[in-house]
């Protein structure tokens, strides 16, 4: 084998040996052969259902070719010991030896241990964070952001061509009630008599976003603009200066000024995007039109009447014939209104045009990190794509659950800068980038989870971020005691000597990270990698405690200098690993702990 990824490799020793049983089955049959660590490490280092995935297009019991595969397996030079089992498994247990030298091979490449083939270059656009420009990025914003660019690097590691995208939502009523509060906010920089009460009751909807973070924008249209955008017809009176004076401005000003905050807040958590797509700019250029242009051309919209929506009936609603997509042929529940009343495209119809937007650049994947809230949406756009696209293009959407943050035991609801809820600035000034980002991908995105300021600060093993942190500082400290032995020198290290139970545990998890990385990103799921670290965290401490309670088993002995060297070695590579994983989700390795 030369593949650092001996899951990999014994999967493709697998196939070889069952094509030699089974030489007239076409190379399609076994397309379903995994090898994977098994659900009991009892069983072996490795299970193989080979045999019982193969065993229908072979017209043999799975058992009877197990047992013939197991045969085969066993004879590897770096197989110890193969048995069938169960259904139709094969369960392996490799050598040690064999094992051993992985530590070597992750010193020589370094931090790219775990770089998978699986993504074959493939271009995929992961689109997440895509928050309304109507305010400061608060908690919410915060998971999908984490999520989606910790997933991006995931699918990076495991070799796709990645694209980190923002849609921006500058389009519509709620861009359209941001300029009217920030309208306001200018008049107050202008020194307005009018009260807050009076200005809403004149505005369209009243006046939704009060928030102070307006007030600069306010103050830098004022800047600007003086009192240009309150004039109208050359009188100065704020009540007559309607917005066909100032709308465009201020709304363009305001979208501006709240992505500069939204892009300074995801730096501070260090997500970044390669592409910003505004939802504006594709109308403008027509998008939508080219989009039922498309579906049109593929008799997949027609005018019909829609039945009123399930449940109780909304006021506005009312039987009108529409533009509707036929959404129901590509699994949707019903089919979907392309255009509003007054003509403008529907929310659905605008992220229709930015999907054929994506497709058109060519991408074979599309990955979305939504908010929960959204989940009923997913049919919809799904069945879009695959219309667009001929269903060349895929779709997968990662939900993300709410986040409580909690402090004392008390959920915490206000923040400094919006009033209402927590900003994700205050969170980071609270406990720092690199806890936010690996607290939020200790569980799985669907699931609900509170985040606790003061466990996430604290200095214990129940404190993920910290156990992890503080197994890469101790294997710095190791190294440093050691000064910092170089790369080439541990390489060569007698690995051989490393013969302890609690050795091989560590060496064995540090030979899961290809297969993990790879397992993660089929099921667009990075908290494995968190999960994976923790247990690679416990493994070196496992070890480093036995080394506190037998003196035989410490990483420095001056009377061993050759088992010296290969502990040192074996510390070395755990810290290769943990900071692997760690870049992958984002997370600087600490040197020392404080």
């Amino acid at each position: 084998m030369t593949s650092h990824d001996i899951f990999a490799a014994m999967r493709a020793r697998t196939v070889a040996a069952l094509r030699e049983i089974l030489p007239e089955l076409p190379e399609d049959a076994f397309a379903k052969v995994q090898t994977e660590p098994p659900r009991d490490p009892a069983h072996g280092d490795m299970a193989t259902n080979g045999a019982m995935v193969v065993a229908k297009a072979a017209r043999m019991p799975p058992p009877k070719l197990a047992a013939q595969l197991a045969e085969k397996l066993a004879a590897l030079p770096e197989v110890a010991e193969a048995a069938p089992a169960g259904p139709g498994f094969v369960n392996l247990r490799l050598k040690e030896d064999h094992l051993r030298a992985l530590v070597p091979a992750v010193l020589g490449t370094g931090e790219a241990f775990g770089d998978g083939a699986a993504g074959r270059g493939v271009r995929v656009n992961v689109e997440y964070v895509s928050a309304n420009p109507t305010g400061p990025m608060h908690v919410g914003h915060c998971r999908g952001a984490v999520v989606g660019d910790a997933l991006a690097g995931l699918l990076a590691k495991a070799g796709y061509d990645v694209t980190r995208e923002y849609y921006v939502n500058d389009a519509g009523a709620q861009v359209l009630a941001l300029a009217y509060a920030a309208y306001w906010r200018y008049l107050q920089a202008l020194g307005t008599t009018m009260t807050e009460e009076h200005y809403a009751q004149s505005v369209p909807g009243g006046l939704q976003y009060r928030g102070e973070y307006l007030v600069p924008v306010g103050a830098a249209l004022q800047e600007r603009h003086g009192d240009a955008l309150a004039v109208k017809d050359g009188v100065y009176d704020y009540a007559a200066a309607g917005p066909d004076v100032w709308l465009d401005v201020v709304r363009d000003t305001t979208v501006h000024m709240m992505m500069e905050a939204i892009r300074e807040d995801l730096a501070a958590l260090g997500v970044r995007h390669d592409v910003f797509v505004s939802e504006a700019q594709l109308v403008r250029d027509g998008k939508l039109e080219q989009a039922e242009a498309l579906l049109a051309a593929k008799e997949l919209i027609y005018t019909g009447v829609l039945e009123p929506p399930k449940g109780k009936t909304p006021d506005d609603w009312e039987p009108r014939p529409q533009q509707l997509f036929r959404a129901t042929q590509f699994g949707d529940e019903v089919d979907r209104p392309l255009r509003k009343s007054d003509g403008s495209g529907t929310y659905f119809a605008n992220d229709i045009a930015n999907h054929l937007h994506k497709i058109e650049r060519g991408f074979a994947e599309l990955v979305h990190v939504w908010g929960a809230d959204h989940g009923g949406y997913v049919k919809r756009m799904t069945a879009a794509v695959a219309a667009l696209s001929e269903r060349r293009v895929t779709l997968d959407v990662v939900l993300t659950q709410i986040v409580h943050v909690m402090k004392n035991g008390e959920p915490v609801r206000m923040s400094k800068r919006a009033g209402t809820y927590v900003t994700l600035r205050d969170l980071i000034e609270e406990v720092g980038k690199d806890a936010v980002r690996f607290t939020m991908l200790t569980r799985k995105a669907d699931a609900q989870m509170e985040f606790d300021l003061d466990k996430v600060v604290e200095q214990s093993r129940d404190n993920p971020v910290f156990y992890v942190q503080y197994a890469h500082a101790r294997c710095r400290s190791v190294l440093r005691q050691a000064g910092d032995p170089a790369v080439a020198e541990l390489a060569g290290a007698p690995v051989g000597l490393l013969a302890d139970p609690a050795e091989m545990a560590l060496i064995r998890r540090m030979a899961a990270w290809p297969r993990t990385v790879e397992a993660a990103a089929a099921a667009r799921e990075p908290h494995r990698i968190a999960f994976f670290l923790q247990d690679l965290a416990a493994d070196f401490h496992v070890l480093w405690n036995r080394g506190r309670d037998d003196a035989t088993l410490r990483f420095i002995r001056a009377d061993e200098p050759e088992a010296t060297r290969a502990r040192l070695a074996l510390v070395a590579a755990t810290a290769v690993v943990l900071r692997s994983g760690l870049a992958v989700m984002g997370v600087e390795p600490v040197e020392e702990m404080r």
